[in-house]
């Protein structure tokens, strides 16, 4: 795997809780008007770290896990939304959830970073994809810690803006 690729998801759970730390508290659990212009899914800052951990974990983590074991596996897109209204992720304790999250990482990394060239060329079809290999999937899982950091620079400008005419 490439070291651009692998340097950041290494780097994701730090930058995650840069990112978080920035956001005011008291706009933590806020939600705009709209999520029209979102780049990640339309989660609140507290809900985007939650999101990001179960996604790591039962998302990634089973991907991986399939894609090395099986022929060709199915992987299955995960729906978000009913996940964080089942789980309560607006109550969640951003701490114990950016642990949570760093261990997972931390796991995510031994993973990755061990494959070999064929390991890496292993394919598997990814709902909403469509067919890819190993190495897309870690493409993929970086992409979505960008949007997700995108996401949170994003709430901040909607919290600045709600701020207009006050």
């Amino acid at each position: 795997m490439n070291p651009t690729t692998l340097a950041a998801l290494a780097a994701f759970p730090s930058l995650l809780e840069a990112h978080y730390a920035i956001i005011p508290e008291a706009h933590r659990h806020w939600a705009p008007r709209s999520w029209v212009g979102v780049p990640s899914e339309a989660f609140t800052a507290i809900e985007q770290l939650c999101h990001v951990r179960d996604i790591e974990i039962e998302g990634y983590h089973e991907r991986f896990r399939r894609t090395l074991q099986e022929d060709t596996p199915t992987l299955a897109s995960i729906d978000s939304e009913p996940l964080a209204i089942e789980r309560g992720y607006g109550k969640a304790d951003a701490a114990q959830v950016l642990a949570e999250f760093r261990i997972a990482r931390a796991q995510t990394m031994e993973i990755i970073s061990q494959l070999s060239d064929a390991q890496l060329a292993r394919p598997a079809v990814f709902e909403g994809y469509g067919p890819l290999t190993m190495r897309s999937l870690i493409h993929y899982l970086c992409s979505h810690d960008q949007q997700h950091l995108a996401g949170l620079q994003w709430l901040l400008g909607k919290i600045d803006a709600s701020k207009v005419g006050q």
